[in-house]
């Protein structure tokens, strides 16, 4: 696709355009809670930053206007190899609900070389949407990064026990899909995961027992078996 070379003001007017505000009601239900957005859909985002380019500077201005919008355009267009360990964190402690926590890990910050050391450093912070943003890495990071031994990802485990018993809705679905996107990377890890799951089943912490419930349900089932016994060969 070719590369577009439009203005902010040109940006801003064409998400405008394509704004949808009955689909910010439906964004809320689901605790995709921006404070200011147009509502425009994520298909619509992904063709302008395709139509954009990588723009690091772009992606800078994009997200200091703190709109919905502009911010996952940003996350979207920024070069991963341009990225500071300090851009990271200052967008990160920015997050404050989920679609944007998770837009920045997919399409921009796992792809950063402080993936590993932020997917460590953040799941042992407080802050909600920050430990999230650990989590989430952990679990793309799992998905995505199929160089490393699965060992690497096992050094996962020790922080996910610490901090499992998080009652947080979204702490603890990031937990469980690093878990899960664990026991789907091989059958070694599926059976590793499996075991830690079901042990971790006995605790006294609902939040914990809830984590193990999810994972179980998802990797013991015989669609990701079979692929993972396929994927053996």
């Amino acid at each position: 696709m070719t590369q577009e070379i439009l203005t902010l003001q040109q940006i801003l007017a064409h998400l405008e355009e394509n704004s949808d505000p009955d689909s910010l009601i439906g964004m809320a239900r689901v605790g995709i809670t921006p404070a200011d957005a147009f509502g425009t859909k994520i298909p619509i985002l992904r063709s302008l930053a395709k139509k954009l380019g990588k723009n690091h500077s772009l992606a800078q201005e994009l997200w200091s206007i703190n709109k919905r919008e502009t911010r996952i355009l940003a996350c979207m267009i920024d070069d991963p190899k341009l990225v500071t360990e300090e851009q990271l964190e200052s967008w990160v402690v920015e997050f404050s609900y989920w679609e944007i926590c998770d837009q920045c890990i997919l399409n921009l910050f796992e792809k950063t070389r402080f993936a590993y050391q932020k997917s460590y450093e953040w799941s042992e912070r407080d802050e909600e949407y920050v430990k999230r943003a650990g989590f989430v890495l952990m679990a793309r990071l799992a998905f995505s990064d199929r160089i490393s031994k699965d060992e690497k990802l096992v050094t996962f485990i020790p922080i996910i026990k610490r901090q499992i018993s998080d009652e947080r809705t979204t702490v603890k679905k990031a937990i469980s899909w690093a878990l899960r996107e664990m026991g789907k990377r091989s059958l070694q890890l599926n059976k590793y995961i499996i075991e830690l799951a079901t042990e971790l089943l006995k605790s006294e912490s609902k939040a914990t027992r809830w984590v193990a419930n999810d994972v179980l349900n998802d990797i013991t089932r015989e669609s990701v078996l079979q692929k993972l016994n396929i994927n053996k060969f």
